[in-house]
């Protein structure tokens, strides 16, 4: 046995009155607490307990160890309780990332419930829409919508699907009339999400075949709200997520164009450094996240 297993076995011993009782309490053989405790005093090279056919008390070096050896043991309840206690209980400081328009519409009140939760817990919210380094920067935990990255170091978790669509205000077709081919994303005017100087392209998945068009883009901001403000003012034709234009497909103010063809499907994921033991705080996040948005989100309820 270890070395903790025998002190364990000479404190039993003592505060049992016995070896057979140290082993009925332990669930162990006489003989195993038995051999336990001998393999404690060789390792010390004194004799701890003095025994007879009638009872089992501890000798005086044995006496000063073991008021010693219970204390240790005290302690390490004390310390494999509080690590158990903070597995279920966040505490500390979560540092997290997540894209802007996300973070302002949809995380920023989630999170103020989940600090309500957990009120031991402090959170730094750091919004941006830039790539963001976990490790390098020191975040606990980044929230990125995109494809699922199979080869990367980091651990992807998806908590819901990130639905986009191609969308205009219903004035804007009523002044181009219906649209039934991406390719008319060429000529008509179009309002693109990205970063400048990397081109005017979209992805669109068909019922014949992916196509990648050019879109004549009047407009072009990494914003994706500036850009659904815009679509509704009937500026042009937009490829946005429904997180951000859920709300007005659902009262009109905007429609889906193309309805046969889609971006291709990301997702909203929650991205965090491989660890065997997961801390707390991000285990609960999870757990938190994919209640809120997980499964069907409220901003695709859009039948």
């Amino acid at each position: 046995m270890s070395r903790l297993a025998n002190i364990s076995a000479f404190v039993a011993v003592i505060e049992h009155g016995s070896f057979a009782e140290a082993a009925r309490q332990m669930g162990l053989s006489r003989s195993q607490v038995n051999k336990s405790v001998i393999a404690l005093e060789e390792r010390l090279g004194t004799q701890l307990l003095m025994r007879t056919t009638r009872k089992v008390s501890p000798s005086a070096s044995g006496d000063a160890f073991y008021a010693r050896a219970k204390q240790i043991l005290a302690d390490l309840a004390d310390a494999e309780r509080a690590v158990m206690e903070d597995r279920d209980e966040p505490r500390g400081t979560l540092r997290l990332n997540a894209p802007m328009s996300f973070g302002a519409l949809h995380l920023g009140p989630a999170i103020a419930d989940f600090m309500a939760l957990y009120p031991d817990l402090r959170v730094e919210l750091s919004l941006n829409d830039r790539f963001v380094d976990v490790i390098e920067e020191g975040f606990d935990a980044t929230l990125r919508i995109g494809e699922l990255d199979e080869n990367s170091a980091l651990v992807d978790h998806p908590i819901c699907m990130a639905r986009r669509f191609c969308v205009a205000a219903p004035a804007f077709l009523d002044r181009h009339g219906p649209l039934n081919n991406p390719d008319q994303l060429k000529t008509l005017p179009c309002l693109h999400y990205g970063t400048f100087g990397r081109g005017h392209s979209w992805r669109l998945v068909g019922p014949d075949r992916t196509h990648t068009v050019a879109v004549n883009a009047v407009m072009q901001a990494n914003n994706g709200e500036v850009l659904a403000a815009a679509c509704e003012r009937g500026l042009g034709i937009a490829m946005l997520p429904t997180f951000i234009t859920g709300p007005a497909l659902q009262d009109g103010r905007l429609v889906r164009v193309l309805p046969d063809y889609a971006p291709p499907d990301i997702h909203l994921m929650l991205v965090y450094p491989p660890n065997r033991h997961l801390a707390p705080k991000i285990r609960r996040l999870i757990d938190f996240l994919y209640d809120r948005f997980g499964s069907r989100p409220h901003w695709d309820l859009l039948e």
